[in-house]
């Protein structure tokens, strides 16, 4: 599939998503959990390659990485309400990367190779 496809189709369910929680926060918020980054990103991987082992692989990588982004999903909400908008955006990303690392160093020492 061309890349210009993928692109589209991406940014305009992220773009609706945005423009959803304009009115409908609880609806907008529910499609924003759903891994649809994910979904497409393995429908994409499985049109461009049909190997559905590289699909698994990146499905098995995803389960063990969703974790640390959990971290910014909780810290956010509270760094809002002290700080602004840029700030809090910064230090939850700063946080969940630095939660990231540690997660990839640890993931070898229990067993778990992505």
């Amino acid at each position: 599939m061309p890349f210009l496809v993928k692109t589209l189709v991406s940014a305009l369910l992220i773009a609706a998503i945005s423009e959803i929680a304009k009115r409908f926060t609880w609806f907008a918020a529910i499609l924003a959990s759903l891994p649809i980054t994910s979904i497409l990103a393995m429908i994409w991987l499985y049109y461009d390659t049909k190997d559905a082992t590289k699909v698994a692989d990146l499905s098995y990588g995803v389960f063990w990485m969703v974790a640390p982004s959990l971290v910014f999903f909780l810290l956010l909400p509270i760094l809002l309400k002290h700080l602004p908008f840029a700030i809090a955006m910064l230090l939850g990303c700063a946080a969940m990367a630095g939660v990231y690392f540690a997660y990839a160093a640890l993931l070898p020492k229990l067993g778990v190779k992505i």
